[in-house]
């Protein structure tokens, strides 16, 4: 089955539909709707719907930073456990899980898709640039500077920062990289624009933010990992990841909503450990 990889994750492929779908949600999904008469939220279990191989967002082996963040929402809620419903991220993840009742929430989401209701935001990030600290691109902060003139730049074919490019005349001498891939079968491409640009194939790689993180941290390479948040025109590079529930779970949003706020220090502990790019709303990393 083919699974969406622009960002090597269902959820961050979203972002890719979320830069035509940041208009609030529609009105049902703030109603009172069927959450009004009783949610369908098991009481003692959290049921979370992911991916079961999707580092390092979530997998099968619990080591995804999703994963350990379900673990403490589960105990910030009262649930006793956390149980899974396991399933690709293909088309119809959401309507074969959170929308049939066999889970209660997706652990990351991007803000304003209609698919499902957000909760308020978790973290911020962005997509960024990558290069090799002690190359030619030093200093380099937007896809307009000159310096990436007549570079080899990877991106994934659709995303978001590709329209940036073929504005800056990068297009022509682009590595173009699939979205849709099968990662039990083949690496997540940010691995491979990674391993790809440390083999010389391109000179610098543009990728989401937390994936960005995660593999080049694996590389053990000395990388520059450049948030985009200096774009001028174009298309959005920065997004809001939340939890997604039903439109009906009003409640159950309202519950999530207060363990954010009141455990953002130790999300942003978790986050950072798995080296996403956290920005705050001025675009400033947080660090700690």
């Amino acid at each position: 089955m083919a699974r969406c990889d622009g960002q090597a994750s269902y959820k961050a492929a979203l972002v890719i539909t979320a830069v035509v779908a940041l208009a609030p949600l529609p009105a049902y999904a703030q109603s009172a709707g069927l959450g009004a008469a009783g949610e369908l939220v098991d009481p003692d279990i959290l049921r979370v719907c992911a991916d079961p191989s999707n580092m390092p967002y979530s997998d099968q082996s619990g080591e995804g930073f999703e994963d350990k963040l379900a673990k403490l929402v589960a105990t910030g809620t009262g649930r006793r456990s956390v149980a899974y419903t396991w399933f690709p991220s293909i088309t119809g993840f959401v309507r074969n899980t959170l929308g049939a009742n066999r889970c209660d929430i997706i652990m990351g989401y991007p803000q304003g898709d209609e698919l499902v209701q957000n909760t308020n935001a978790y973290y911020r990030s962005s997509y960024v640039l990558l290069y090799k600290k002690d190359g030619d691109l030093a200093g380099v902060e937007t896809l307009t500077d000159q310096k990436l003139a007549d570079k080899r730049i990877g991106v994934v074919h659709g995303t978001p920062p590709s329209a940036n490019m073929a504005a800056a005349n990068l297009m022509r001498k682009a590595k173009i990289y699939p979205l849709m891939v099968d990662t039990r079968v083949t690496p997540s491409m940010a691995e491979v624009m990674i391993r790809d640009m440390l083999a010389g194939v391109i000179d610098a790689a543009v990728i989401w933010g937390p994936m960005a993180g995660y593999y080049a941290r694996k590389s053990e390479a000395d990388l520059a990992i450049v948030p985009l948040t200096k774009e001028q025109g174009g298309q959005p590079m920065t997004y809001r990841i939340t939890m997604g529930v039903r439109p009906s779970d009003q409640q159950w949003k309202r519950t999530l909503n207060t363990f954010i706020r009141d455990n953002q220090a130790e999300i942003n502990k978790l986050l950072i450990e798995y080296d996403v790019p956290l920005l705050d709303e001025h675009d400033q990393r947080i660090t700690q």
